[in-house]
């Protein structure tokens, strides 16, 4: 009896197309997701930043969700907010429009409700591009498996919290399906709204040049059309004005040109006793290593030591990992591109994993084993990630690193 109801399901399950089937995944893995935050509010503790017996609304609400509420209800200070030693302090010029005020008009005005459905929606989505991506490079099993990982993973939460992460993970799929298939024209739509929704807009700028140098190279085995050559500089230059505007829109109203580099760095004062009063290149890396090195109880050289053998690492696995070559030349370019501009603009502490969240294309690499024990596996590792990071950020949120 058990087998024929298993058997049954798997026709079922086979005869249902792609799409219901993401559906289906993504479903049971915000159920899951949900079940996290339920038991997170229930371990919660008064001395929690979110309190005893939080709400899944508070979860929803928490962290940047509250600055992307700020740009939606009060908007933007036109007069830059600083402390005693004239320095700048956290303001919402660090987080850009798009999400937070396309929350408000879907909430009708309820902005929680708003951005709530929003992420969810553009998570579902994404599900949807990153399987039309993925499918022609490591098989429709596999880019199937992909998804679940992504819907599941250990950032899965940010489907269901008021982050912008969720509706850019959804451009910046859309916006490499379109590149990796040559459809260019699009992109001069997609690519503004991407550049005004999270920073890393710049990084995609990168991509494109890589993206079309690789092309130039290739153009005796792969036909390189000229228009195509246009488009690819059109669109970088394009992003990269993209990428610079947000610097200048804030500049112009706050009347201070380096509003959003000192809005940014305010933050870093958060970890560090003396950051550097402008921004320099790599250093907030390289701080950063040295920080982390001495909360470990180790020297600072070996912070650095740590920090080269993970940048080798990283490109010796887009170089040479064989399921990760599998996923194609543009996503290991973009994930390249991106990983250089995390080096030289960001500096590593809580929200870093978070940060990683748009390498999701190599998801695809983890999917390409055959083994069903092993993707089974997978999948639980996962869920069990996932938990570990809602418990820590969320349900018992009560030192500086637990910030998502």
């Amino acid at each position: 009896m058990a087998h024929r109801v298993l058997t049954g399901a798997l026709r079922g399950w086979v005869r249902t197309p792609v799409a219901g089937r993401i559906a289906i995944i993504y479903l049971l893995s915000r159920l899951v997701t949900t079940g996290f935050f339920v038991l997170a509010a229930a371990a919660s503790s008064p001395a929690s930043r979110f309190g005893a017996a939080p709400t899944l609304g508070d979860y929803a609400l928490g962290w940047d969700a509250q600055w992307y509420w700020t740009v939606a209800v009060v908007g933007y200070p036109s007069v830059l907010p600083v402390n005693e030693a004239g320095q700048v302090l956290e303001n919402a010029w660090a987080f850009m429009p798009v999400y937070a005020y396309l929350a408000q008009f879907v909430g009708l005005g309820v902005w929680a409700a708003g951005a709530v459905l929003v992420s969810l929606a553009a998570g579902f989505l994404a599900c949807l591009v990153l399987y039309r991506l993925l499918r022609p490079r490591i098989g429709a099993a596999a880019a199937l498996w992909a998804v679940a990982f992504f819907a599941s993973g250990p950032l899965a939460a940010l489907f269901q919290v008021g982050y912008a992460e969720s509706l850019f993970m959804l451009l910046l799929l859309v916006a490499l399906d379109l590149v990796s298939r040559h459809r260019y024209g699009w992109l001069y739509l997609v690519i503004p709204v991407m550049g005004f929704t999270r920073p890393g807009v710049l990084a995609f700028a990168l991509f494109l040049g890589l993206h079309g140098i690789s092309r130039w190279v290739s153009r005796d085995r792969h036909p390189l059309p000229s228009k195509h050559i246009a488009h690819i500089i059109a669109l970088g230059a394009l992003t990269t004005l993209v990428g610079f505007s947000w610097q200048v829109i804030a500049g112009l109203v706050t009347g201070d040109p380096g509003a959003y580099l000192k809005t940014e760095l305010s933050w870093r004062r958060n970890w560090l006793s003396d950051p550097s009063a402008d921004f320099i290149p790599f250093e907030g890396f390289v701080r950063g290593a040295e920080f982390w090195a001495g909360q470990w109880g180790m020297p600072g050289w070996a912070g650095w030591v740590i920090l080269a053998l993970l940048v080798i690492g990283a490109g010796y696995a887009l170089l040479r990992a064989r399921s990760v070559r599998r996923l194609g030349l543009d996503i290991r370019l973009w994930s390249a591109s991106y990983l250089l501009y995390l080096l030289a603009v960001f500096f590593p502490q809580s929200s870093t994993f978070r940060l990683l969240f748009p390498l999701t294309p190599l998801a695809g690499a983890l999917a390409v084993p055959r083994s069903r024990a092993y993707r089974w596996g997978m999948l639980l590792v996962c869920l069990l990630l996932q938990w570990v990071w809602i418990l820590a950020m969320y349900g018992s949120a009560q030192t500086y690193w637990q910030v998502p």
